[in-house]
């Protein structure tokens, strides 16, 4: 039987032909459908009508290569083979009407007593066990359930976990999205920041290049330090989700587990690894806006002003009671050394240093529960 069924194996959706089987030319046959669609394949700019070419056409046969020419019918002019078909409709009979082979399930014997087999649910100890067990042996005192209801009622509960893990991936799985996001968000209002560092800098030259490449190196390093922390969070998050998708996966195998006994004995340690895994209290949350890089802003409207209001500075109303004439003789020696005073004193009070930037302590969230 195994040779015949090799036999009605289509060459193209390698299952048993599909009636109606329609017979080529060159004596190989096909299910109608997988011929109309190589047909297709083939003459992909003929009329179709409902997706069936209507027009002739022609195509090569999948297994030895010879070229079908088909009339005005396409593939409905092909003959149906019909001792093919009857064969098949045999084969079909013979197969449901073969017996199927029984699975024996081994069910689990207790370890104590090794000719009885495992049939209740101690509930005192949560392990199933004999019946001898209850009787004579270590859960004589021990108040029992029917295996079978027990078996429902841990089935349905690791049902219901297993759903709420998928749920909590799903949640974990947007947490990540928006981790990711505020990376991005980060990096953007960085890079913009230090845009407009660089941008008020330039209007003061070889005065205040010292003082932007500062303020470049702080923006720089609390944005490497919020995207570090924002991508150890992310891969914490990551390998969270990691353990819990196993975590379901074995689960999801235990639910097809078809002895009660095996699957009793492997539910509670289960049970016990999906309750810690849905446990997220111990995954930090990122505060609102620390992604948030304003408070890097400048405004250089007083040392402007400053800088443009640069001059010889005046002379006390003591030195005007002074003699003209050693005024007149200093006066170009003493506006020389009043000028670089006045840039050394702009250099010194009228740029006052810019007020560091927040802590990462304070952005930084704490630990929510």
């Amino acid at each position: 039987m195994d040779s015949l069924e090799k036999q009605l194996i289509c060459p193209i959706c390698l299952e048993m032909f599909t009636k109606p089987v329609v017979i080529l030319p060159c004596q190989h046959n096909l299910c109608r459908k997988c011929a109309n669609d190589i047909f297709q394949s083939s003459n992909p700019y003929l009329p179709t009508r409902g997706g069936t070419v209507t027009s002739g056409g022609r195509f090569r046969c999948p297994s030895c290569r010879h070229e079908v020419v088909l009339n005005r019918h396409g593939v409905y002019g092909l003959q149906r083979n019909l001792l093919v078909e009857n064969i098949i409709d045999m084969y079909k009979q013979e197969y449901i009407s073969r017996p199927s082979p029984e699975q024996k399930v081994d069910q689990p014997m207790c370890e104590v007593h090794e000719d009885e087999k495992i049939n209740i649910y101690c509930l005192s100890c949560c392990v199933p066990t004999c019946s001898m067990c209850k009787v004579f042996g270590a859960h004589k005192d021990c108040e029992v359930a029917p295996l079978n209801s027990i078996y429902q009622t841990q089935k349905t509960e690791l049902s219901d976990r297993i759903a709420m893990m998928v749920g909590n991936n799903d949640r974990i799985q947007g947490i990540i999205s928006q981790l990711e996001e505020t990376c991005r968000s980060i990096e953007e209002n960085g890079r913009r920041q230090k845009s407009k560092v660089c941008e008020k800098f330039d209007h003061l030259y070889a005065i205040l290049e010292d003082r932007k490449r500062e303020m470049n190196v702080k923006v720089n390093a609390e944005q490497e330090e919020k995207l570090n922390y924002i991508r150890r969070l992310t891969r914490k998050y990551g390998d969270h989700l990691e353990s819990m998708t196993k975590i379901m996966e074995t689960g999801i195998q235990t639910l097809e587990e078809p002895e009660m006994a095996v699957f009793l004995q492997n539910t509670k340690p289960l049970l016990q690894k999906i309750a810690e895994a849905s446990n997220t209290s111990h995954l930090e949350r990122v505060e609102r806006g620390y992604e948030n890089m304003d408070h890097y802003s400048v405004s250089f409207k007083r040392e402007g002003r400053a800088l443009r209001n640069i001059d010889f500075a005046r002379d006390d109303d003591d030195d005007e009671e002074e003699d003209e004439e050693e005024v007149a003789v200093d006066a170009d020696s003493r506006a020389g050394q009043t000028a670089s005073g006045e840039v050394d004193s702009l250099n010194e009070e009228a740029l006052p240093p810019l007020l560091p930037p927040q802590p990462l302590s304070t952005c930084r969230p704490g630990t929510s529960s």
